[in-house]
């Protein structure tokens, strides 16, 4: 369970960005976290990972308050930001180095989708393209088997074939426990895959709904209800 009250924050030496927020997200869901280009998305992921620290307000994630970054914290919590850096390491060295911090790994898995993928544990990270790159990291959160991924535009970067598979290893991957949240500005790539949409603009979360909310049978199209919702702001 993710659970902020109130929260405000600001980047130093500016306006606040977010001013008193609420948003609650339960295990078992997969959210799209939507909004244009520069409205927090990516700042709001950060502060549920504990990377950055609330002005006032309160963020609790497991029950767990993120700023601590306790290491009972750290070990059920993957984020994977839209830009990265990656050592010179091989895939099979990185995967020694890193998937120890994660108790439940799936090492079979996480070869599963290395063959999925079309990547050997022979290869250099740094020697990938970015898509093979971010195919590499997104094999690598999902097998972790942690309580919530945080997925930073995950999307970008793939391919139309890489984008198909990578929604079918995302959708295996939900369980009852983990939340994973999609923050993305590219609708139409993981609609299908998104059962929670919240909607973040000029520092407010302007909507939430579980699919469950609409209850209708035909699928929502996210991109339409994105727009719509965004038109009537601006009324």
């Amino acid at each position: 369970m993710i659970n902020i009250t109130n929260l405000t924050f600001a980047y130093p030496k500016k306006r606040e960005l977010f001013s008193g927020i609420d948003l609650k997200i339960p295990a078992g869901r997969i959210c799209g976290l939507l909004g244009k280009n520069g409205v927090g998305k990516t700042t709001l992921l950060r502060l549920m990972a504990g990377l950055l620290f609330p002005k006032s307000g309160h963020c609790s994630v497991e029950n767990y308050n993120p700023e601590k970054r306790m290491p009972s914290f750290l070990q059920e919590i993957y984020f994977l930001p839209e830009e990265f850096y990656l050592p010179d390491l091989t895939i099979a060295q990185y995967l020694k180095s890193y998937a120890p911090f994660y108790p439940r790994f799936q090492y079979d898995t996480f070869l599963a989708y290395l063959k999925e993928f079309d990547l050997l544990l022979s290869e250099k990270l740094n020697e990938l393209s970015h898509g093979q790159k971010k195919k590499a990291l997104l094999s690598f959160a999902l097998a972790t088997d942690c309580k919530l991924l945080l997925l930073d535009e995950p999307s970008n970067g793939l391919d139309i074939p890489s984008k198909v598979q990578f929604r079918k290893l995302l959708a295996g991957a939900l369980t009852e426990e983990r939340i994973i949240i999609l923050s993305t500005h590219q609708v139409r790539d993981l609609e299908n895959l998104i059962d929670t949409v919240v909607i973040l603009d000029n520092g407010r979360i302007i909507f939430q709904k579980t699919l469950e909310d609409f209850a209708i049978d035909s699928p929502v199209d996210l991109e339409l209800l994105f727009n719509k919702v965004l038109a009537e702001r601006g009324k």
